[in-house]
C-alpha cells in the first residue's frame, strides 16, 4: 500500500543519465567508422556500369584531342569505347596501387604506391 501511495514526480526538468533532459529528439542511427565504405566497396564490385559520369568525360576527351588536331569528330560508340577502357586500366591500377600499399603494411594508398604499381608494370611517365 506504501508504494502505491506514494507521489510520482514528472519527469521533464530531471537530467537524463546522459546528460540532457529526457525527452528530446531521438538522435539518428550512426554506423560504426568503415561500415558504410565495406558496403560502397561490395556495391561497386558488384556492379558492371561505368563510375565516371559521360558528359565531363566526353569534354575531358575532346579538350584532349584538340590539343592533338583541330576539328575532330567522335562517334558515341568511340567515346564509350575510350570511357570503357579508362576505367578498366584505372581500376587495375588502384587494385595494383592497393597491393604495393598492403605490402608496406598500410591501408592507405599514397602517391608513391601508385609509382610502384606503374614501374613494376613496365609504364614510365
Amino acid at each position: 500500500m506504501e508504494e502505491a501511495a506514494r507521489k510520482r514526480i514528472p519527469r521533464e526538468g530531471i537530467p537524463a543519465p546522459d546528460g540532457g533532459l529526457g525527452g528530446g529528439v531521438k538522435k539518428p542511427h550512426r554506423f560504426r567508422p568503415g561500415t558504410v565504405a565495406l558496403r560502397e566497396i561490395r556495391k561497386y564490385q558488384k556492379s558492371t556500369d561505368l563510375l565516371i559520369q559521360k558528359l565531363p568525360f566526353q569534354r575531358l576527351v575532346r579538350e584532349i584531342a584538340q590539343t592533338m588536331k583541330t576539328d575532330l569528330r567522335f562517334q558515341s560508340h568511340a567515346v564509350l569505347a575510350l570511357q570503357e577502357a579508362s576505367e578498366a586500366y584505372l581500376v587495375g591500377l588502384f587494385e595494383d596501387t592497393n597491393l604495393c600499399a598492403i605490402h608496406a603494411k598500410r591501408v592507405t594508398i599514397m602517391p608513391k604506391d601508385i609509382h610502384l604499381a606503374r614501374r613494376i608494370r613496365g609504364e614510365h611517365s
